[in-house]
């Protein structure tokens, strides 16, 4: 598939449920918008909470505002300019299941940053709930004629979605995957940082390998 940006972009919109999806999901291209000149607005949705509950050393607070910090260097690494990073702070692993008053709310939210050109999304087919509520807010955000772009990080097993929605494009990072596999490395909560709690959440070295291919993936619809 041929390059589904716009012509012309001025700003671009990269939404995340979580702290780190963002550069999952779209770091290359964040790199490659930036140092095009496009303005670059990053909202994280969530607080990222959820992904070791029982840690004593990372309590809720602390274990957040490490989250935030791991996402405002990896952003800086790719050129997002701080006062174009958001965190809207809602509660992690909830979205999937707060209902349409908090989509609606989130919408809005999403919605007091200028008129994107282009907007990087979660695909409504992500297995992860938080992420498809995000998407469904996404949809109601801004207007359909804006140009859109869906990732996914948790392919669904039943029914098995493999991929984001519509035409797939591919983009090869070439020299910018080395950067964005040291880039999640900087993830240090979802890897090694956090060890007393065995249940938590870790990025394993496959997934670490997996969401760092040298390749992202990116569907036309949400």
């Amino acid at each position: 598939m041929r390059s589904p940006l716009p012509a012309r972009i001025a700003r671009a919109h990269v939404v995340a449920p979580h702290p780190d999806d963002e550069a999952i999901g779209a770091f290359g291209l964040i790199v490659a918008l930036r140092r095009r000149g496009v303005v670059v607005d990053v909202t994280l949705v969530t607080d990222g909470r959820a992904s070791h509950p029982n840690s004593r050393r990372f309590p809720p607070a602390r274990l957040s505002a490490a989250r935030y910090r791991e996402t405002r260097q990896v952003m800086r690494r790719a050129g997002v300019r701080r006062q174009d990073l958001r965190f809207l702070g809602y509660a992690d692993g909830a979205l999937g299941f707060d209902g349409p008053a908090t989509t609606a709310r989130l919408a809005r939210d999403l919605a007091r940053r200028p008129r994107p050109d282009l907007i990087v999304t979660p695909s409504r087919h992500d297995n992860h709930a938080d992420h498809r509520a995000v998407a469904r807010a996404v949809a109601r955000a801004w207007p359909a004629s804006i140009a859109r772009l869906s990732y996914l990080v948790w392919p669904r097993q039943t029914p098995h979605r493999p991929r984001p929605a519509g035409r797939l494009w591919r983009r090869t990072l070439g020299a910018r995957a080395a950067m964005k596999q040291a880039a999640l490395r900087r993830y240090r909560t979802q890897i090694d940082a956090v060890d007393d709690d065995p249940d938590g959440f870790t990025i394993t070295p496959a997934l670490l390998a997996r969401f760092g291919r040298p390749v992202e993936v990116f569907g036309s619809r949400p």
